[in-house]
C-alpha cells in the first residue's frame, strides 16, 4: 500500500487488493468488475486516433496491455466473498469455477445486435433473488467518457446499488479502475471503499469521485421506481 486518499465518504487505496483486503474490516456489500483473463488489453493495441483519443469506431488505445492477461486467483475471490455478506461481480460468467450457483444474475443489455462487441454483459450476484436486466445502449454508455478500457456506465452501477438492500451502506470495490462504483455511491449517498493498483487509474478515480461528491448525492432522496421499492423490502 503506497497511498490512501479520503474524499468525503470515500476512501481509496492505491495498492494490490491481495495485500489490502486482509487489513480491512467487514463491509455491507462488494460491487466490482475484476479482470476477466481474456487478454482484452492487447485487443486495444493500435486502436484510437493516435493522439490518445477515440477513432471513428469509438475505439481507444489505453497504452498498457497486460492488465487482463490473467484473472484473479481463487484466493482473491474467497477474500472478496469473506469481506461482505453480499457481492455483485461483473464478468461472473468467467468465474463460475470460483463462485457457487446462484439464483440472481444481473444482465446489462447494450441494446445492440451483431456488433463486434458482446450484446450483453453478466454479473454474478450472491443474492437469492430474481434475475434482472438493465437496458442501456452503448452510445448512452459512451457519454460517461472512456477513461478505462472496461469502464462500466455510471447508470449501470447506480442500478446495481439499487438492487442491494437499504441496509447496505458501505460498498467495497477491490478493482476500482476509474472509480465508477465510487461515483455511483456518491450519487446515492453510500460510503465507498475502493482499491486500485494502477496509479494512473487511481488518480482518475479520485478525480471522478471528488467531482461526483461536489455535485451532491442528488439521487439518494429521489423517488425509487415501484419495482425497486418492492425488491428492497424482500
Amino acid at each position: 500500500m503506497s497511498r490512501i486518499e479520503r474524499i468525503g465518504d470515500a476512501t481509496l487505496y492505491l495498492g494490490d487488493c491481495r495485500e489490502i483486503l486482509p487489513t480491512l474490516g467487514k463491509v455491507d456489500a462488494v460491487v466490482t468488475d475484476p479482470p476477466y483473463g481474456i487478454d482484452y488489453g492487447k485487443r486495444m493495441k493500435g486502436k484510437g486516433d493516435g493522439a490518445g483519443g477515440l477513432d471513428a469506431n469509438r475505439w481507444k488505445d489505453y497504452g498498457e496491455f497486460t492488465w487482463d492477461e490473467q484473472r484473479p486467483s481463487r484466493e482473491v475471490f474467497d477474500a472478496i466473498r469473506a469481506a461482505a455478506p453480499i457481492q455483485i461481480i461483473w464478468g461472473g460468467n468467467y468465474f463460475t469455477d470460483y463462485l457457487p450457483p446462484t439464483m440472481q444474475w444481473l444482465i446489462w443489455d447494450k441494446c445492440q445486435r451483431d456488433f463486434s462487441l458482446a450484446d450483453f454483459e453478466v454479473a454474478w450476484s450472491s443474492q437469492q433473488a430474481a434475475s434482472r436486466i438493465f437496458d442501456y445502449s452503448r452510445p448512452q454508455a459512451l457519454r460517461d467518457g472512456r477513461e478505462h478500457p472496461t469502464q462500466k456506465p455510471v447508470a449501470l452501477m447506480v442500478w446495481c446499488l439499487e438492487r442491494l438492500p437499504a441496509s447496505a451502506k458501505v460498498i467495497l470495490d477491490p478493482f476500482a479502475g476509474s472509480g465508477t462504483t465510487g461515483v455511483a455511491c456518491a450519487k446515492l449517498g453510500r460510503e465507498f471503499i475502493g482499491i486500485e493498483r494502477e496509479p494512473t487509474y487511481f488518480d482518475i478515480a479520485c478525480k471522478r469521485i471528488a467531482e461526483a461528491q461536489k455535485q451532491g448525492d442528488f439521487l439518494r432522496d429521489a423517488p425509487r421506481p415501484k419495482a425497486i421499492q418492492e425488491q428492497m423490502t424482500i
